[in-house]
């Protein structure tokens, strides 16, 4: 089980590492999440504002109903409920589905609480209190998730600098959450800051960015934020604290698998409420083996 995504990939080689990535990365979160399921992921190449249509969709569909239920789709970037539905219309392999169908709906505001969970299971590690009041955070990427994610900070207390490359993401967030701060999308590395959150897109944390961080904690909604396994150790060798993104992003997909035997709110809510006492543990097993 894992999402599709339609990007703009400049070839498909570039369409191919990110989907193999995106998959390893799905197998972690399902593991993790102790889901009856392995990980999977699909990506779409072209540009989401004009390459959309129904008949896209629908052709999608019943090539996974081909796939006779090897793999179940989902949302991911750029892919809404609206498109999900004409899946839909063609395969029962899909989750995330509308209400009105029995399913979820969007899974952001459930993928939104899990990292919300896990920032606060770092600050009650790093602060010794899960509150984010007074808390400055960084955050990259304001969309659907990015933006439940805001409002869930933003109540807390925490006081929060964002980012985004798409200007009507931009202006949302500028519209809702006058009390946040703009800064420019290479701005964002060099915030003075208490945690840095990823939401947008993976490989954020590499050789260029890694020293320019001024944060204690790296915590977000990004797949693979860490372009190498290396750059992990290097966080833990500066002293900042890394909440794994499989781990903590894994509330959507803990959502829609709900949705298997029948979707609950209240079932989903609790499940993913469990994400803050996993990051507890991973963090206590880091300091026992001393590993990152």
């Amino acid at each position: 089980l894992g999402g599709t995504r339609m990007w703009q990939y400049k070839s498909e080689e570039d369409a191919l590492e990110d989907v193999l990535r995106l998959s390893k990365g799905m197998t972690y979160k399902a593991a993790i999440s102790g889901l009856n399921l392995g990980g999977g992921k699909a990506v779409l190449i072209g540009d989401p504002d004009k390459d959309k249509s129904e008949a896209l969709f629908r052709s999608y569909g019943r090539y996974l109903e081909s796939l006779n239920g090897r793999y179940i789709t989902a949302e991911d970037v750029n892919i809404g409920v609206a498109d999900i539905e004409h899946i839909f219309t063609e395969t029962r392999n899909v989750v995330g589905v509308a209400k009105i169908h029995g399913g979820s709906g969007n899974p952001a505001p459930f993928t939104a609480l899990g990292v919300f969970r896990g920032i606060e299971a770092c600050c009650y590690k790093v602060f010794g209190t899960r509150s984010l009041s007074g808390r400055t955070v960084a955050l990259q990427g304001v969309g659907s998730v990015g933006q439940n994610l805001m409002k869930l900070l933003t109540d807390g207390g925490a006081k929060i600098f964002f980012t985004d490359i798409s200007e009507k993401n931009i202006q949302t967030v500028k519209e809702n959450f006058p009390e946040a701060e703009y800064v420019g999308p290479d701005e964002i590395y060099d915030v003075d800051a208490d945690i840095y959150t990823p939401c947008a897109l993976g490989a954020t944390i590499n050789d260029a960015t890694i020293g320019r961080l001024k944060v204690k904690i790296v915590a977000g909604a990004a797949n693979n934020q860490l372009k190498e396994d290396r750059h992990g150790a290097e966080l833990k060798s500066r002293n900042v604290l890394y909440a794994p993104d499989y781990l903590i992003n894994a509330g959507g997909l803990m959502n829609v698998s709900i949705e298997f035997e029948g979707w609950s709110e209240n079932k989903s809510l609790r499940m993913v409420d469990t994400i803050y006492d996993t990051t507890l543990r991973i963090f206590q097993l880091s300091d026992e083996q001393n590993i990152p």
